[in-house]
């Protein structure tokens, strides 16, 4: 999982600047899994800074150009990922499609919302990567839809040793354009965080289930 530092750096900054990533190692936010965590990273808000996501989708279609050329659709997971595969589609001239993370109870029960046509090679957009099981997910669906899955790629990812190990397993390659080693460096040089906190913050990473804050 490659990623550029001087790049990961830039947009780890941005995304500090936009508050689009709160810290707070001494007062842990609660994750839908119960996991206690030091950081909150919303993507989201990257959808009201025209200069953040403009370098995002910038960054995405260079890297595409470069790795994954052979590109034919840009997929973008719901609901952070769609926006983002929008405006990279449109920026490599690509079709675009979203996945659901679950079939529509209605209509045609459609996963997989656009056309995907069996065969195309396909990117998935996240917004981030945590454990990587809901984007695995969406890599699989694209597949059972008769897509070939080239890559996923995500905005920013914790860098959960897990992670990692589940994309191996799922035989999904992934990249991201940020991550967390980055943003701890770049909050250090900030003042976002002081010093005697990295440690506390770096051992959240390695094994967050046991985080107390």
């Amino acid at each position: 999982m490659p990623t550029n530092t001087d790049t990961a750096r830039q947009i780890a900054e941005k995304l500090l600047e936009i508050d689009a990533v709160a810290l707070r190692p001494n007062e842990p936010f609660t994750w839908t899994s119960g996991i206690k965590s030091p950081i909150y990273c919303d993507n989201r808000m990257t959808m009201s800074y025209p200069e953040v996501r403009r370098l995002i989708c910038r960054t995405f279609a260079s890297l595409i150009r470069e790795k994954y050329s052979e590109a034919q659709v840009i997929a973008g997971t719901a609901t952070a990922g769609i926006p983002h595969a929008a405006w990279l589609a449109d920026e490599l001239n690509l079709p675009m499609a979203y996945v659901r993370s679950k079939p529509k109870g209605h209509g045609k029960g459609n996963q997989i919302e656009g056309k995907l046509e069996a065969g195309a090679k396909v990117i998935v957009i996240e917004d981030l990567i945590s454990t990587g099981g809901s984007s695995i997910e969406a890599a699989r669906a694209v597949q059972e839809a008769g897509g070939e899955v080239l890559a996923v790629l995500a905005i920013f990812s914790y860098q959960f040793p897990a992670a990692e190990q589940a994309f191996v397993e799922a035989g999904f390659p992934f990249e991201t354009l940020s991550n967390y080693t980055a943003l701890l460096d770049v909050a250090q040089e900030k003042g976002a965080i002081r010093p005697e906190q990295l440690d506390t913050l770096r051992a959240w990473r390695e094994n967050p289930r046991e985080y107390k804050g």
